[in-house]
């Protein structure tokens, strides 16, 4: 029997964060997450009775070529914590017409992912204190992070982005990824970033707003 992934929803839109936002996007999301952040706008996708499609990675690849659009982005949930990803990642990989881009929280270790003969971009979460999930960040992580990747850390408040400088001091992180600071929607002004960057002198990072959000309803799924 084919392996098969649990996909509760599939579309095309643009890319609203990230250094190819504004540029169209197939987005396939997988249903579960092993961590629950405060702040989560995709909770729905990892609730038990939450539908799903079964999709073997072969129907994947085609479904995503049969879109026409060239940039992925395998997102959640966590995409990375299901079982037998790698073959899909293997499948997905191998096709060099296509960017592949996994979202991940930050919590799975990316080692075996790391070692794929064509690696995907990887967009990768620090969850700062606000998340309640800190804890579970898998810090050796940002050894394998190359130029084509992205940390984000998405603040609540200031003291977030304190901490987040500090993670990016620590790890030495500017230069070797790209860095974006996001603001958790509605929980504090993005103008409170730009002067903490500015206080900071928070050189080669990002401040990063939600395009999705902006364009459409924030609640409204499947853009």
């Amino acid at each position: 029997m084919s392996v098969t992934y649990e996909v509760v929803e599939h579309f095309v839109s643009i890319n609203g964060e990230g250094p190819l936002a504004g540029q169209l996007a197939v987005f396939i999301r997988f249903r579960g997450c092993n961590l629950s952040c405060s702040y989560c706008d995709t909770k729905w996708a990892s609730e038990r009775d939450t539908a799903f499609t079964p999709m073997t990675a072969e129907e994947i690849h085609r479904l995503i070529l049969d879109t026409g659009i060239r940039n992925v982005t395998l997102t959640g949930g966590e995409p990375l914590d299901r079982p037998n990803i790698l073959e899909l990642l293997a499948i997905l990989s191998a096709d060099r017409d296509l960017h592949i881009e996994i979202e991940t929280n930050g919590s799975i270790d990316l080692s075996s992912f790391a070692a794929l003969s064509n690696v995907p971009a990887f967009t990768m979460d620090y969850k700062l204190p606000c998340s309640g999930m800190e804890a579970a960040m898998h810090t050796d992580n940002f050894d394998l992070l190359t130029a084509k990747d992205t940390v984000k850390f998405v603040v609540g408040s200031l003291d977030d982005c304190r901490r987040a400088a500090q993670i990016i001091r620590d790890y030495r992180l500017t230069g070797r990824c790209h860095l974006y600071l996001s603001p958790v929607f509605g929980s504090i002004d993005p103008a409170d970033i730009v002067e903490f960057m500015k206080d900071n002198r928070m050189n080669g990072i990002n401040l990063q707003i939600q395009m999705h959000k902006v364009i459409w309803d924030p609640d409204r799924r499947g853009v």
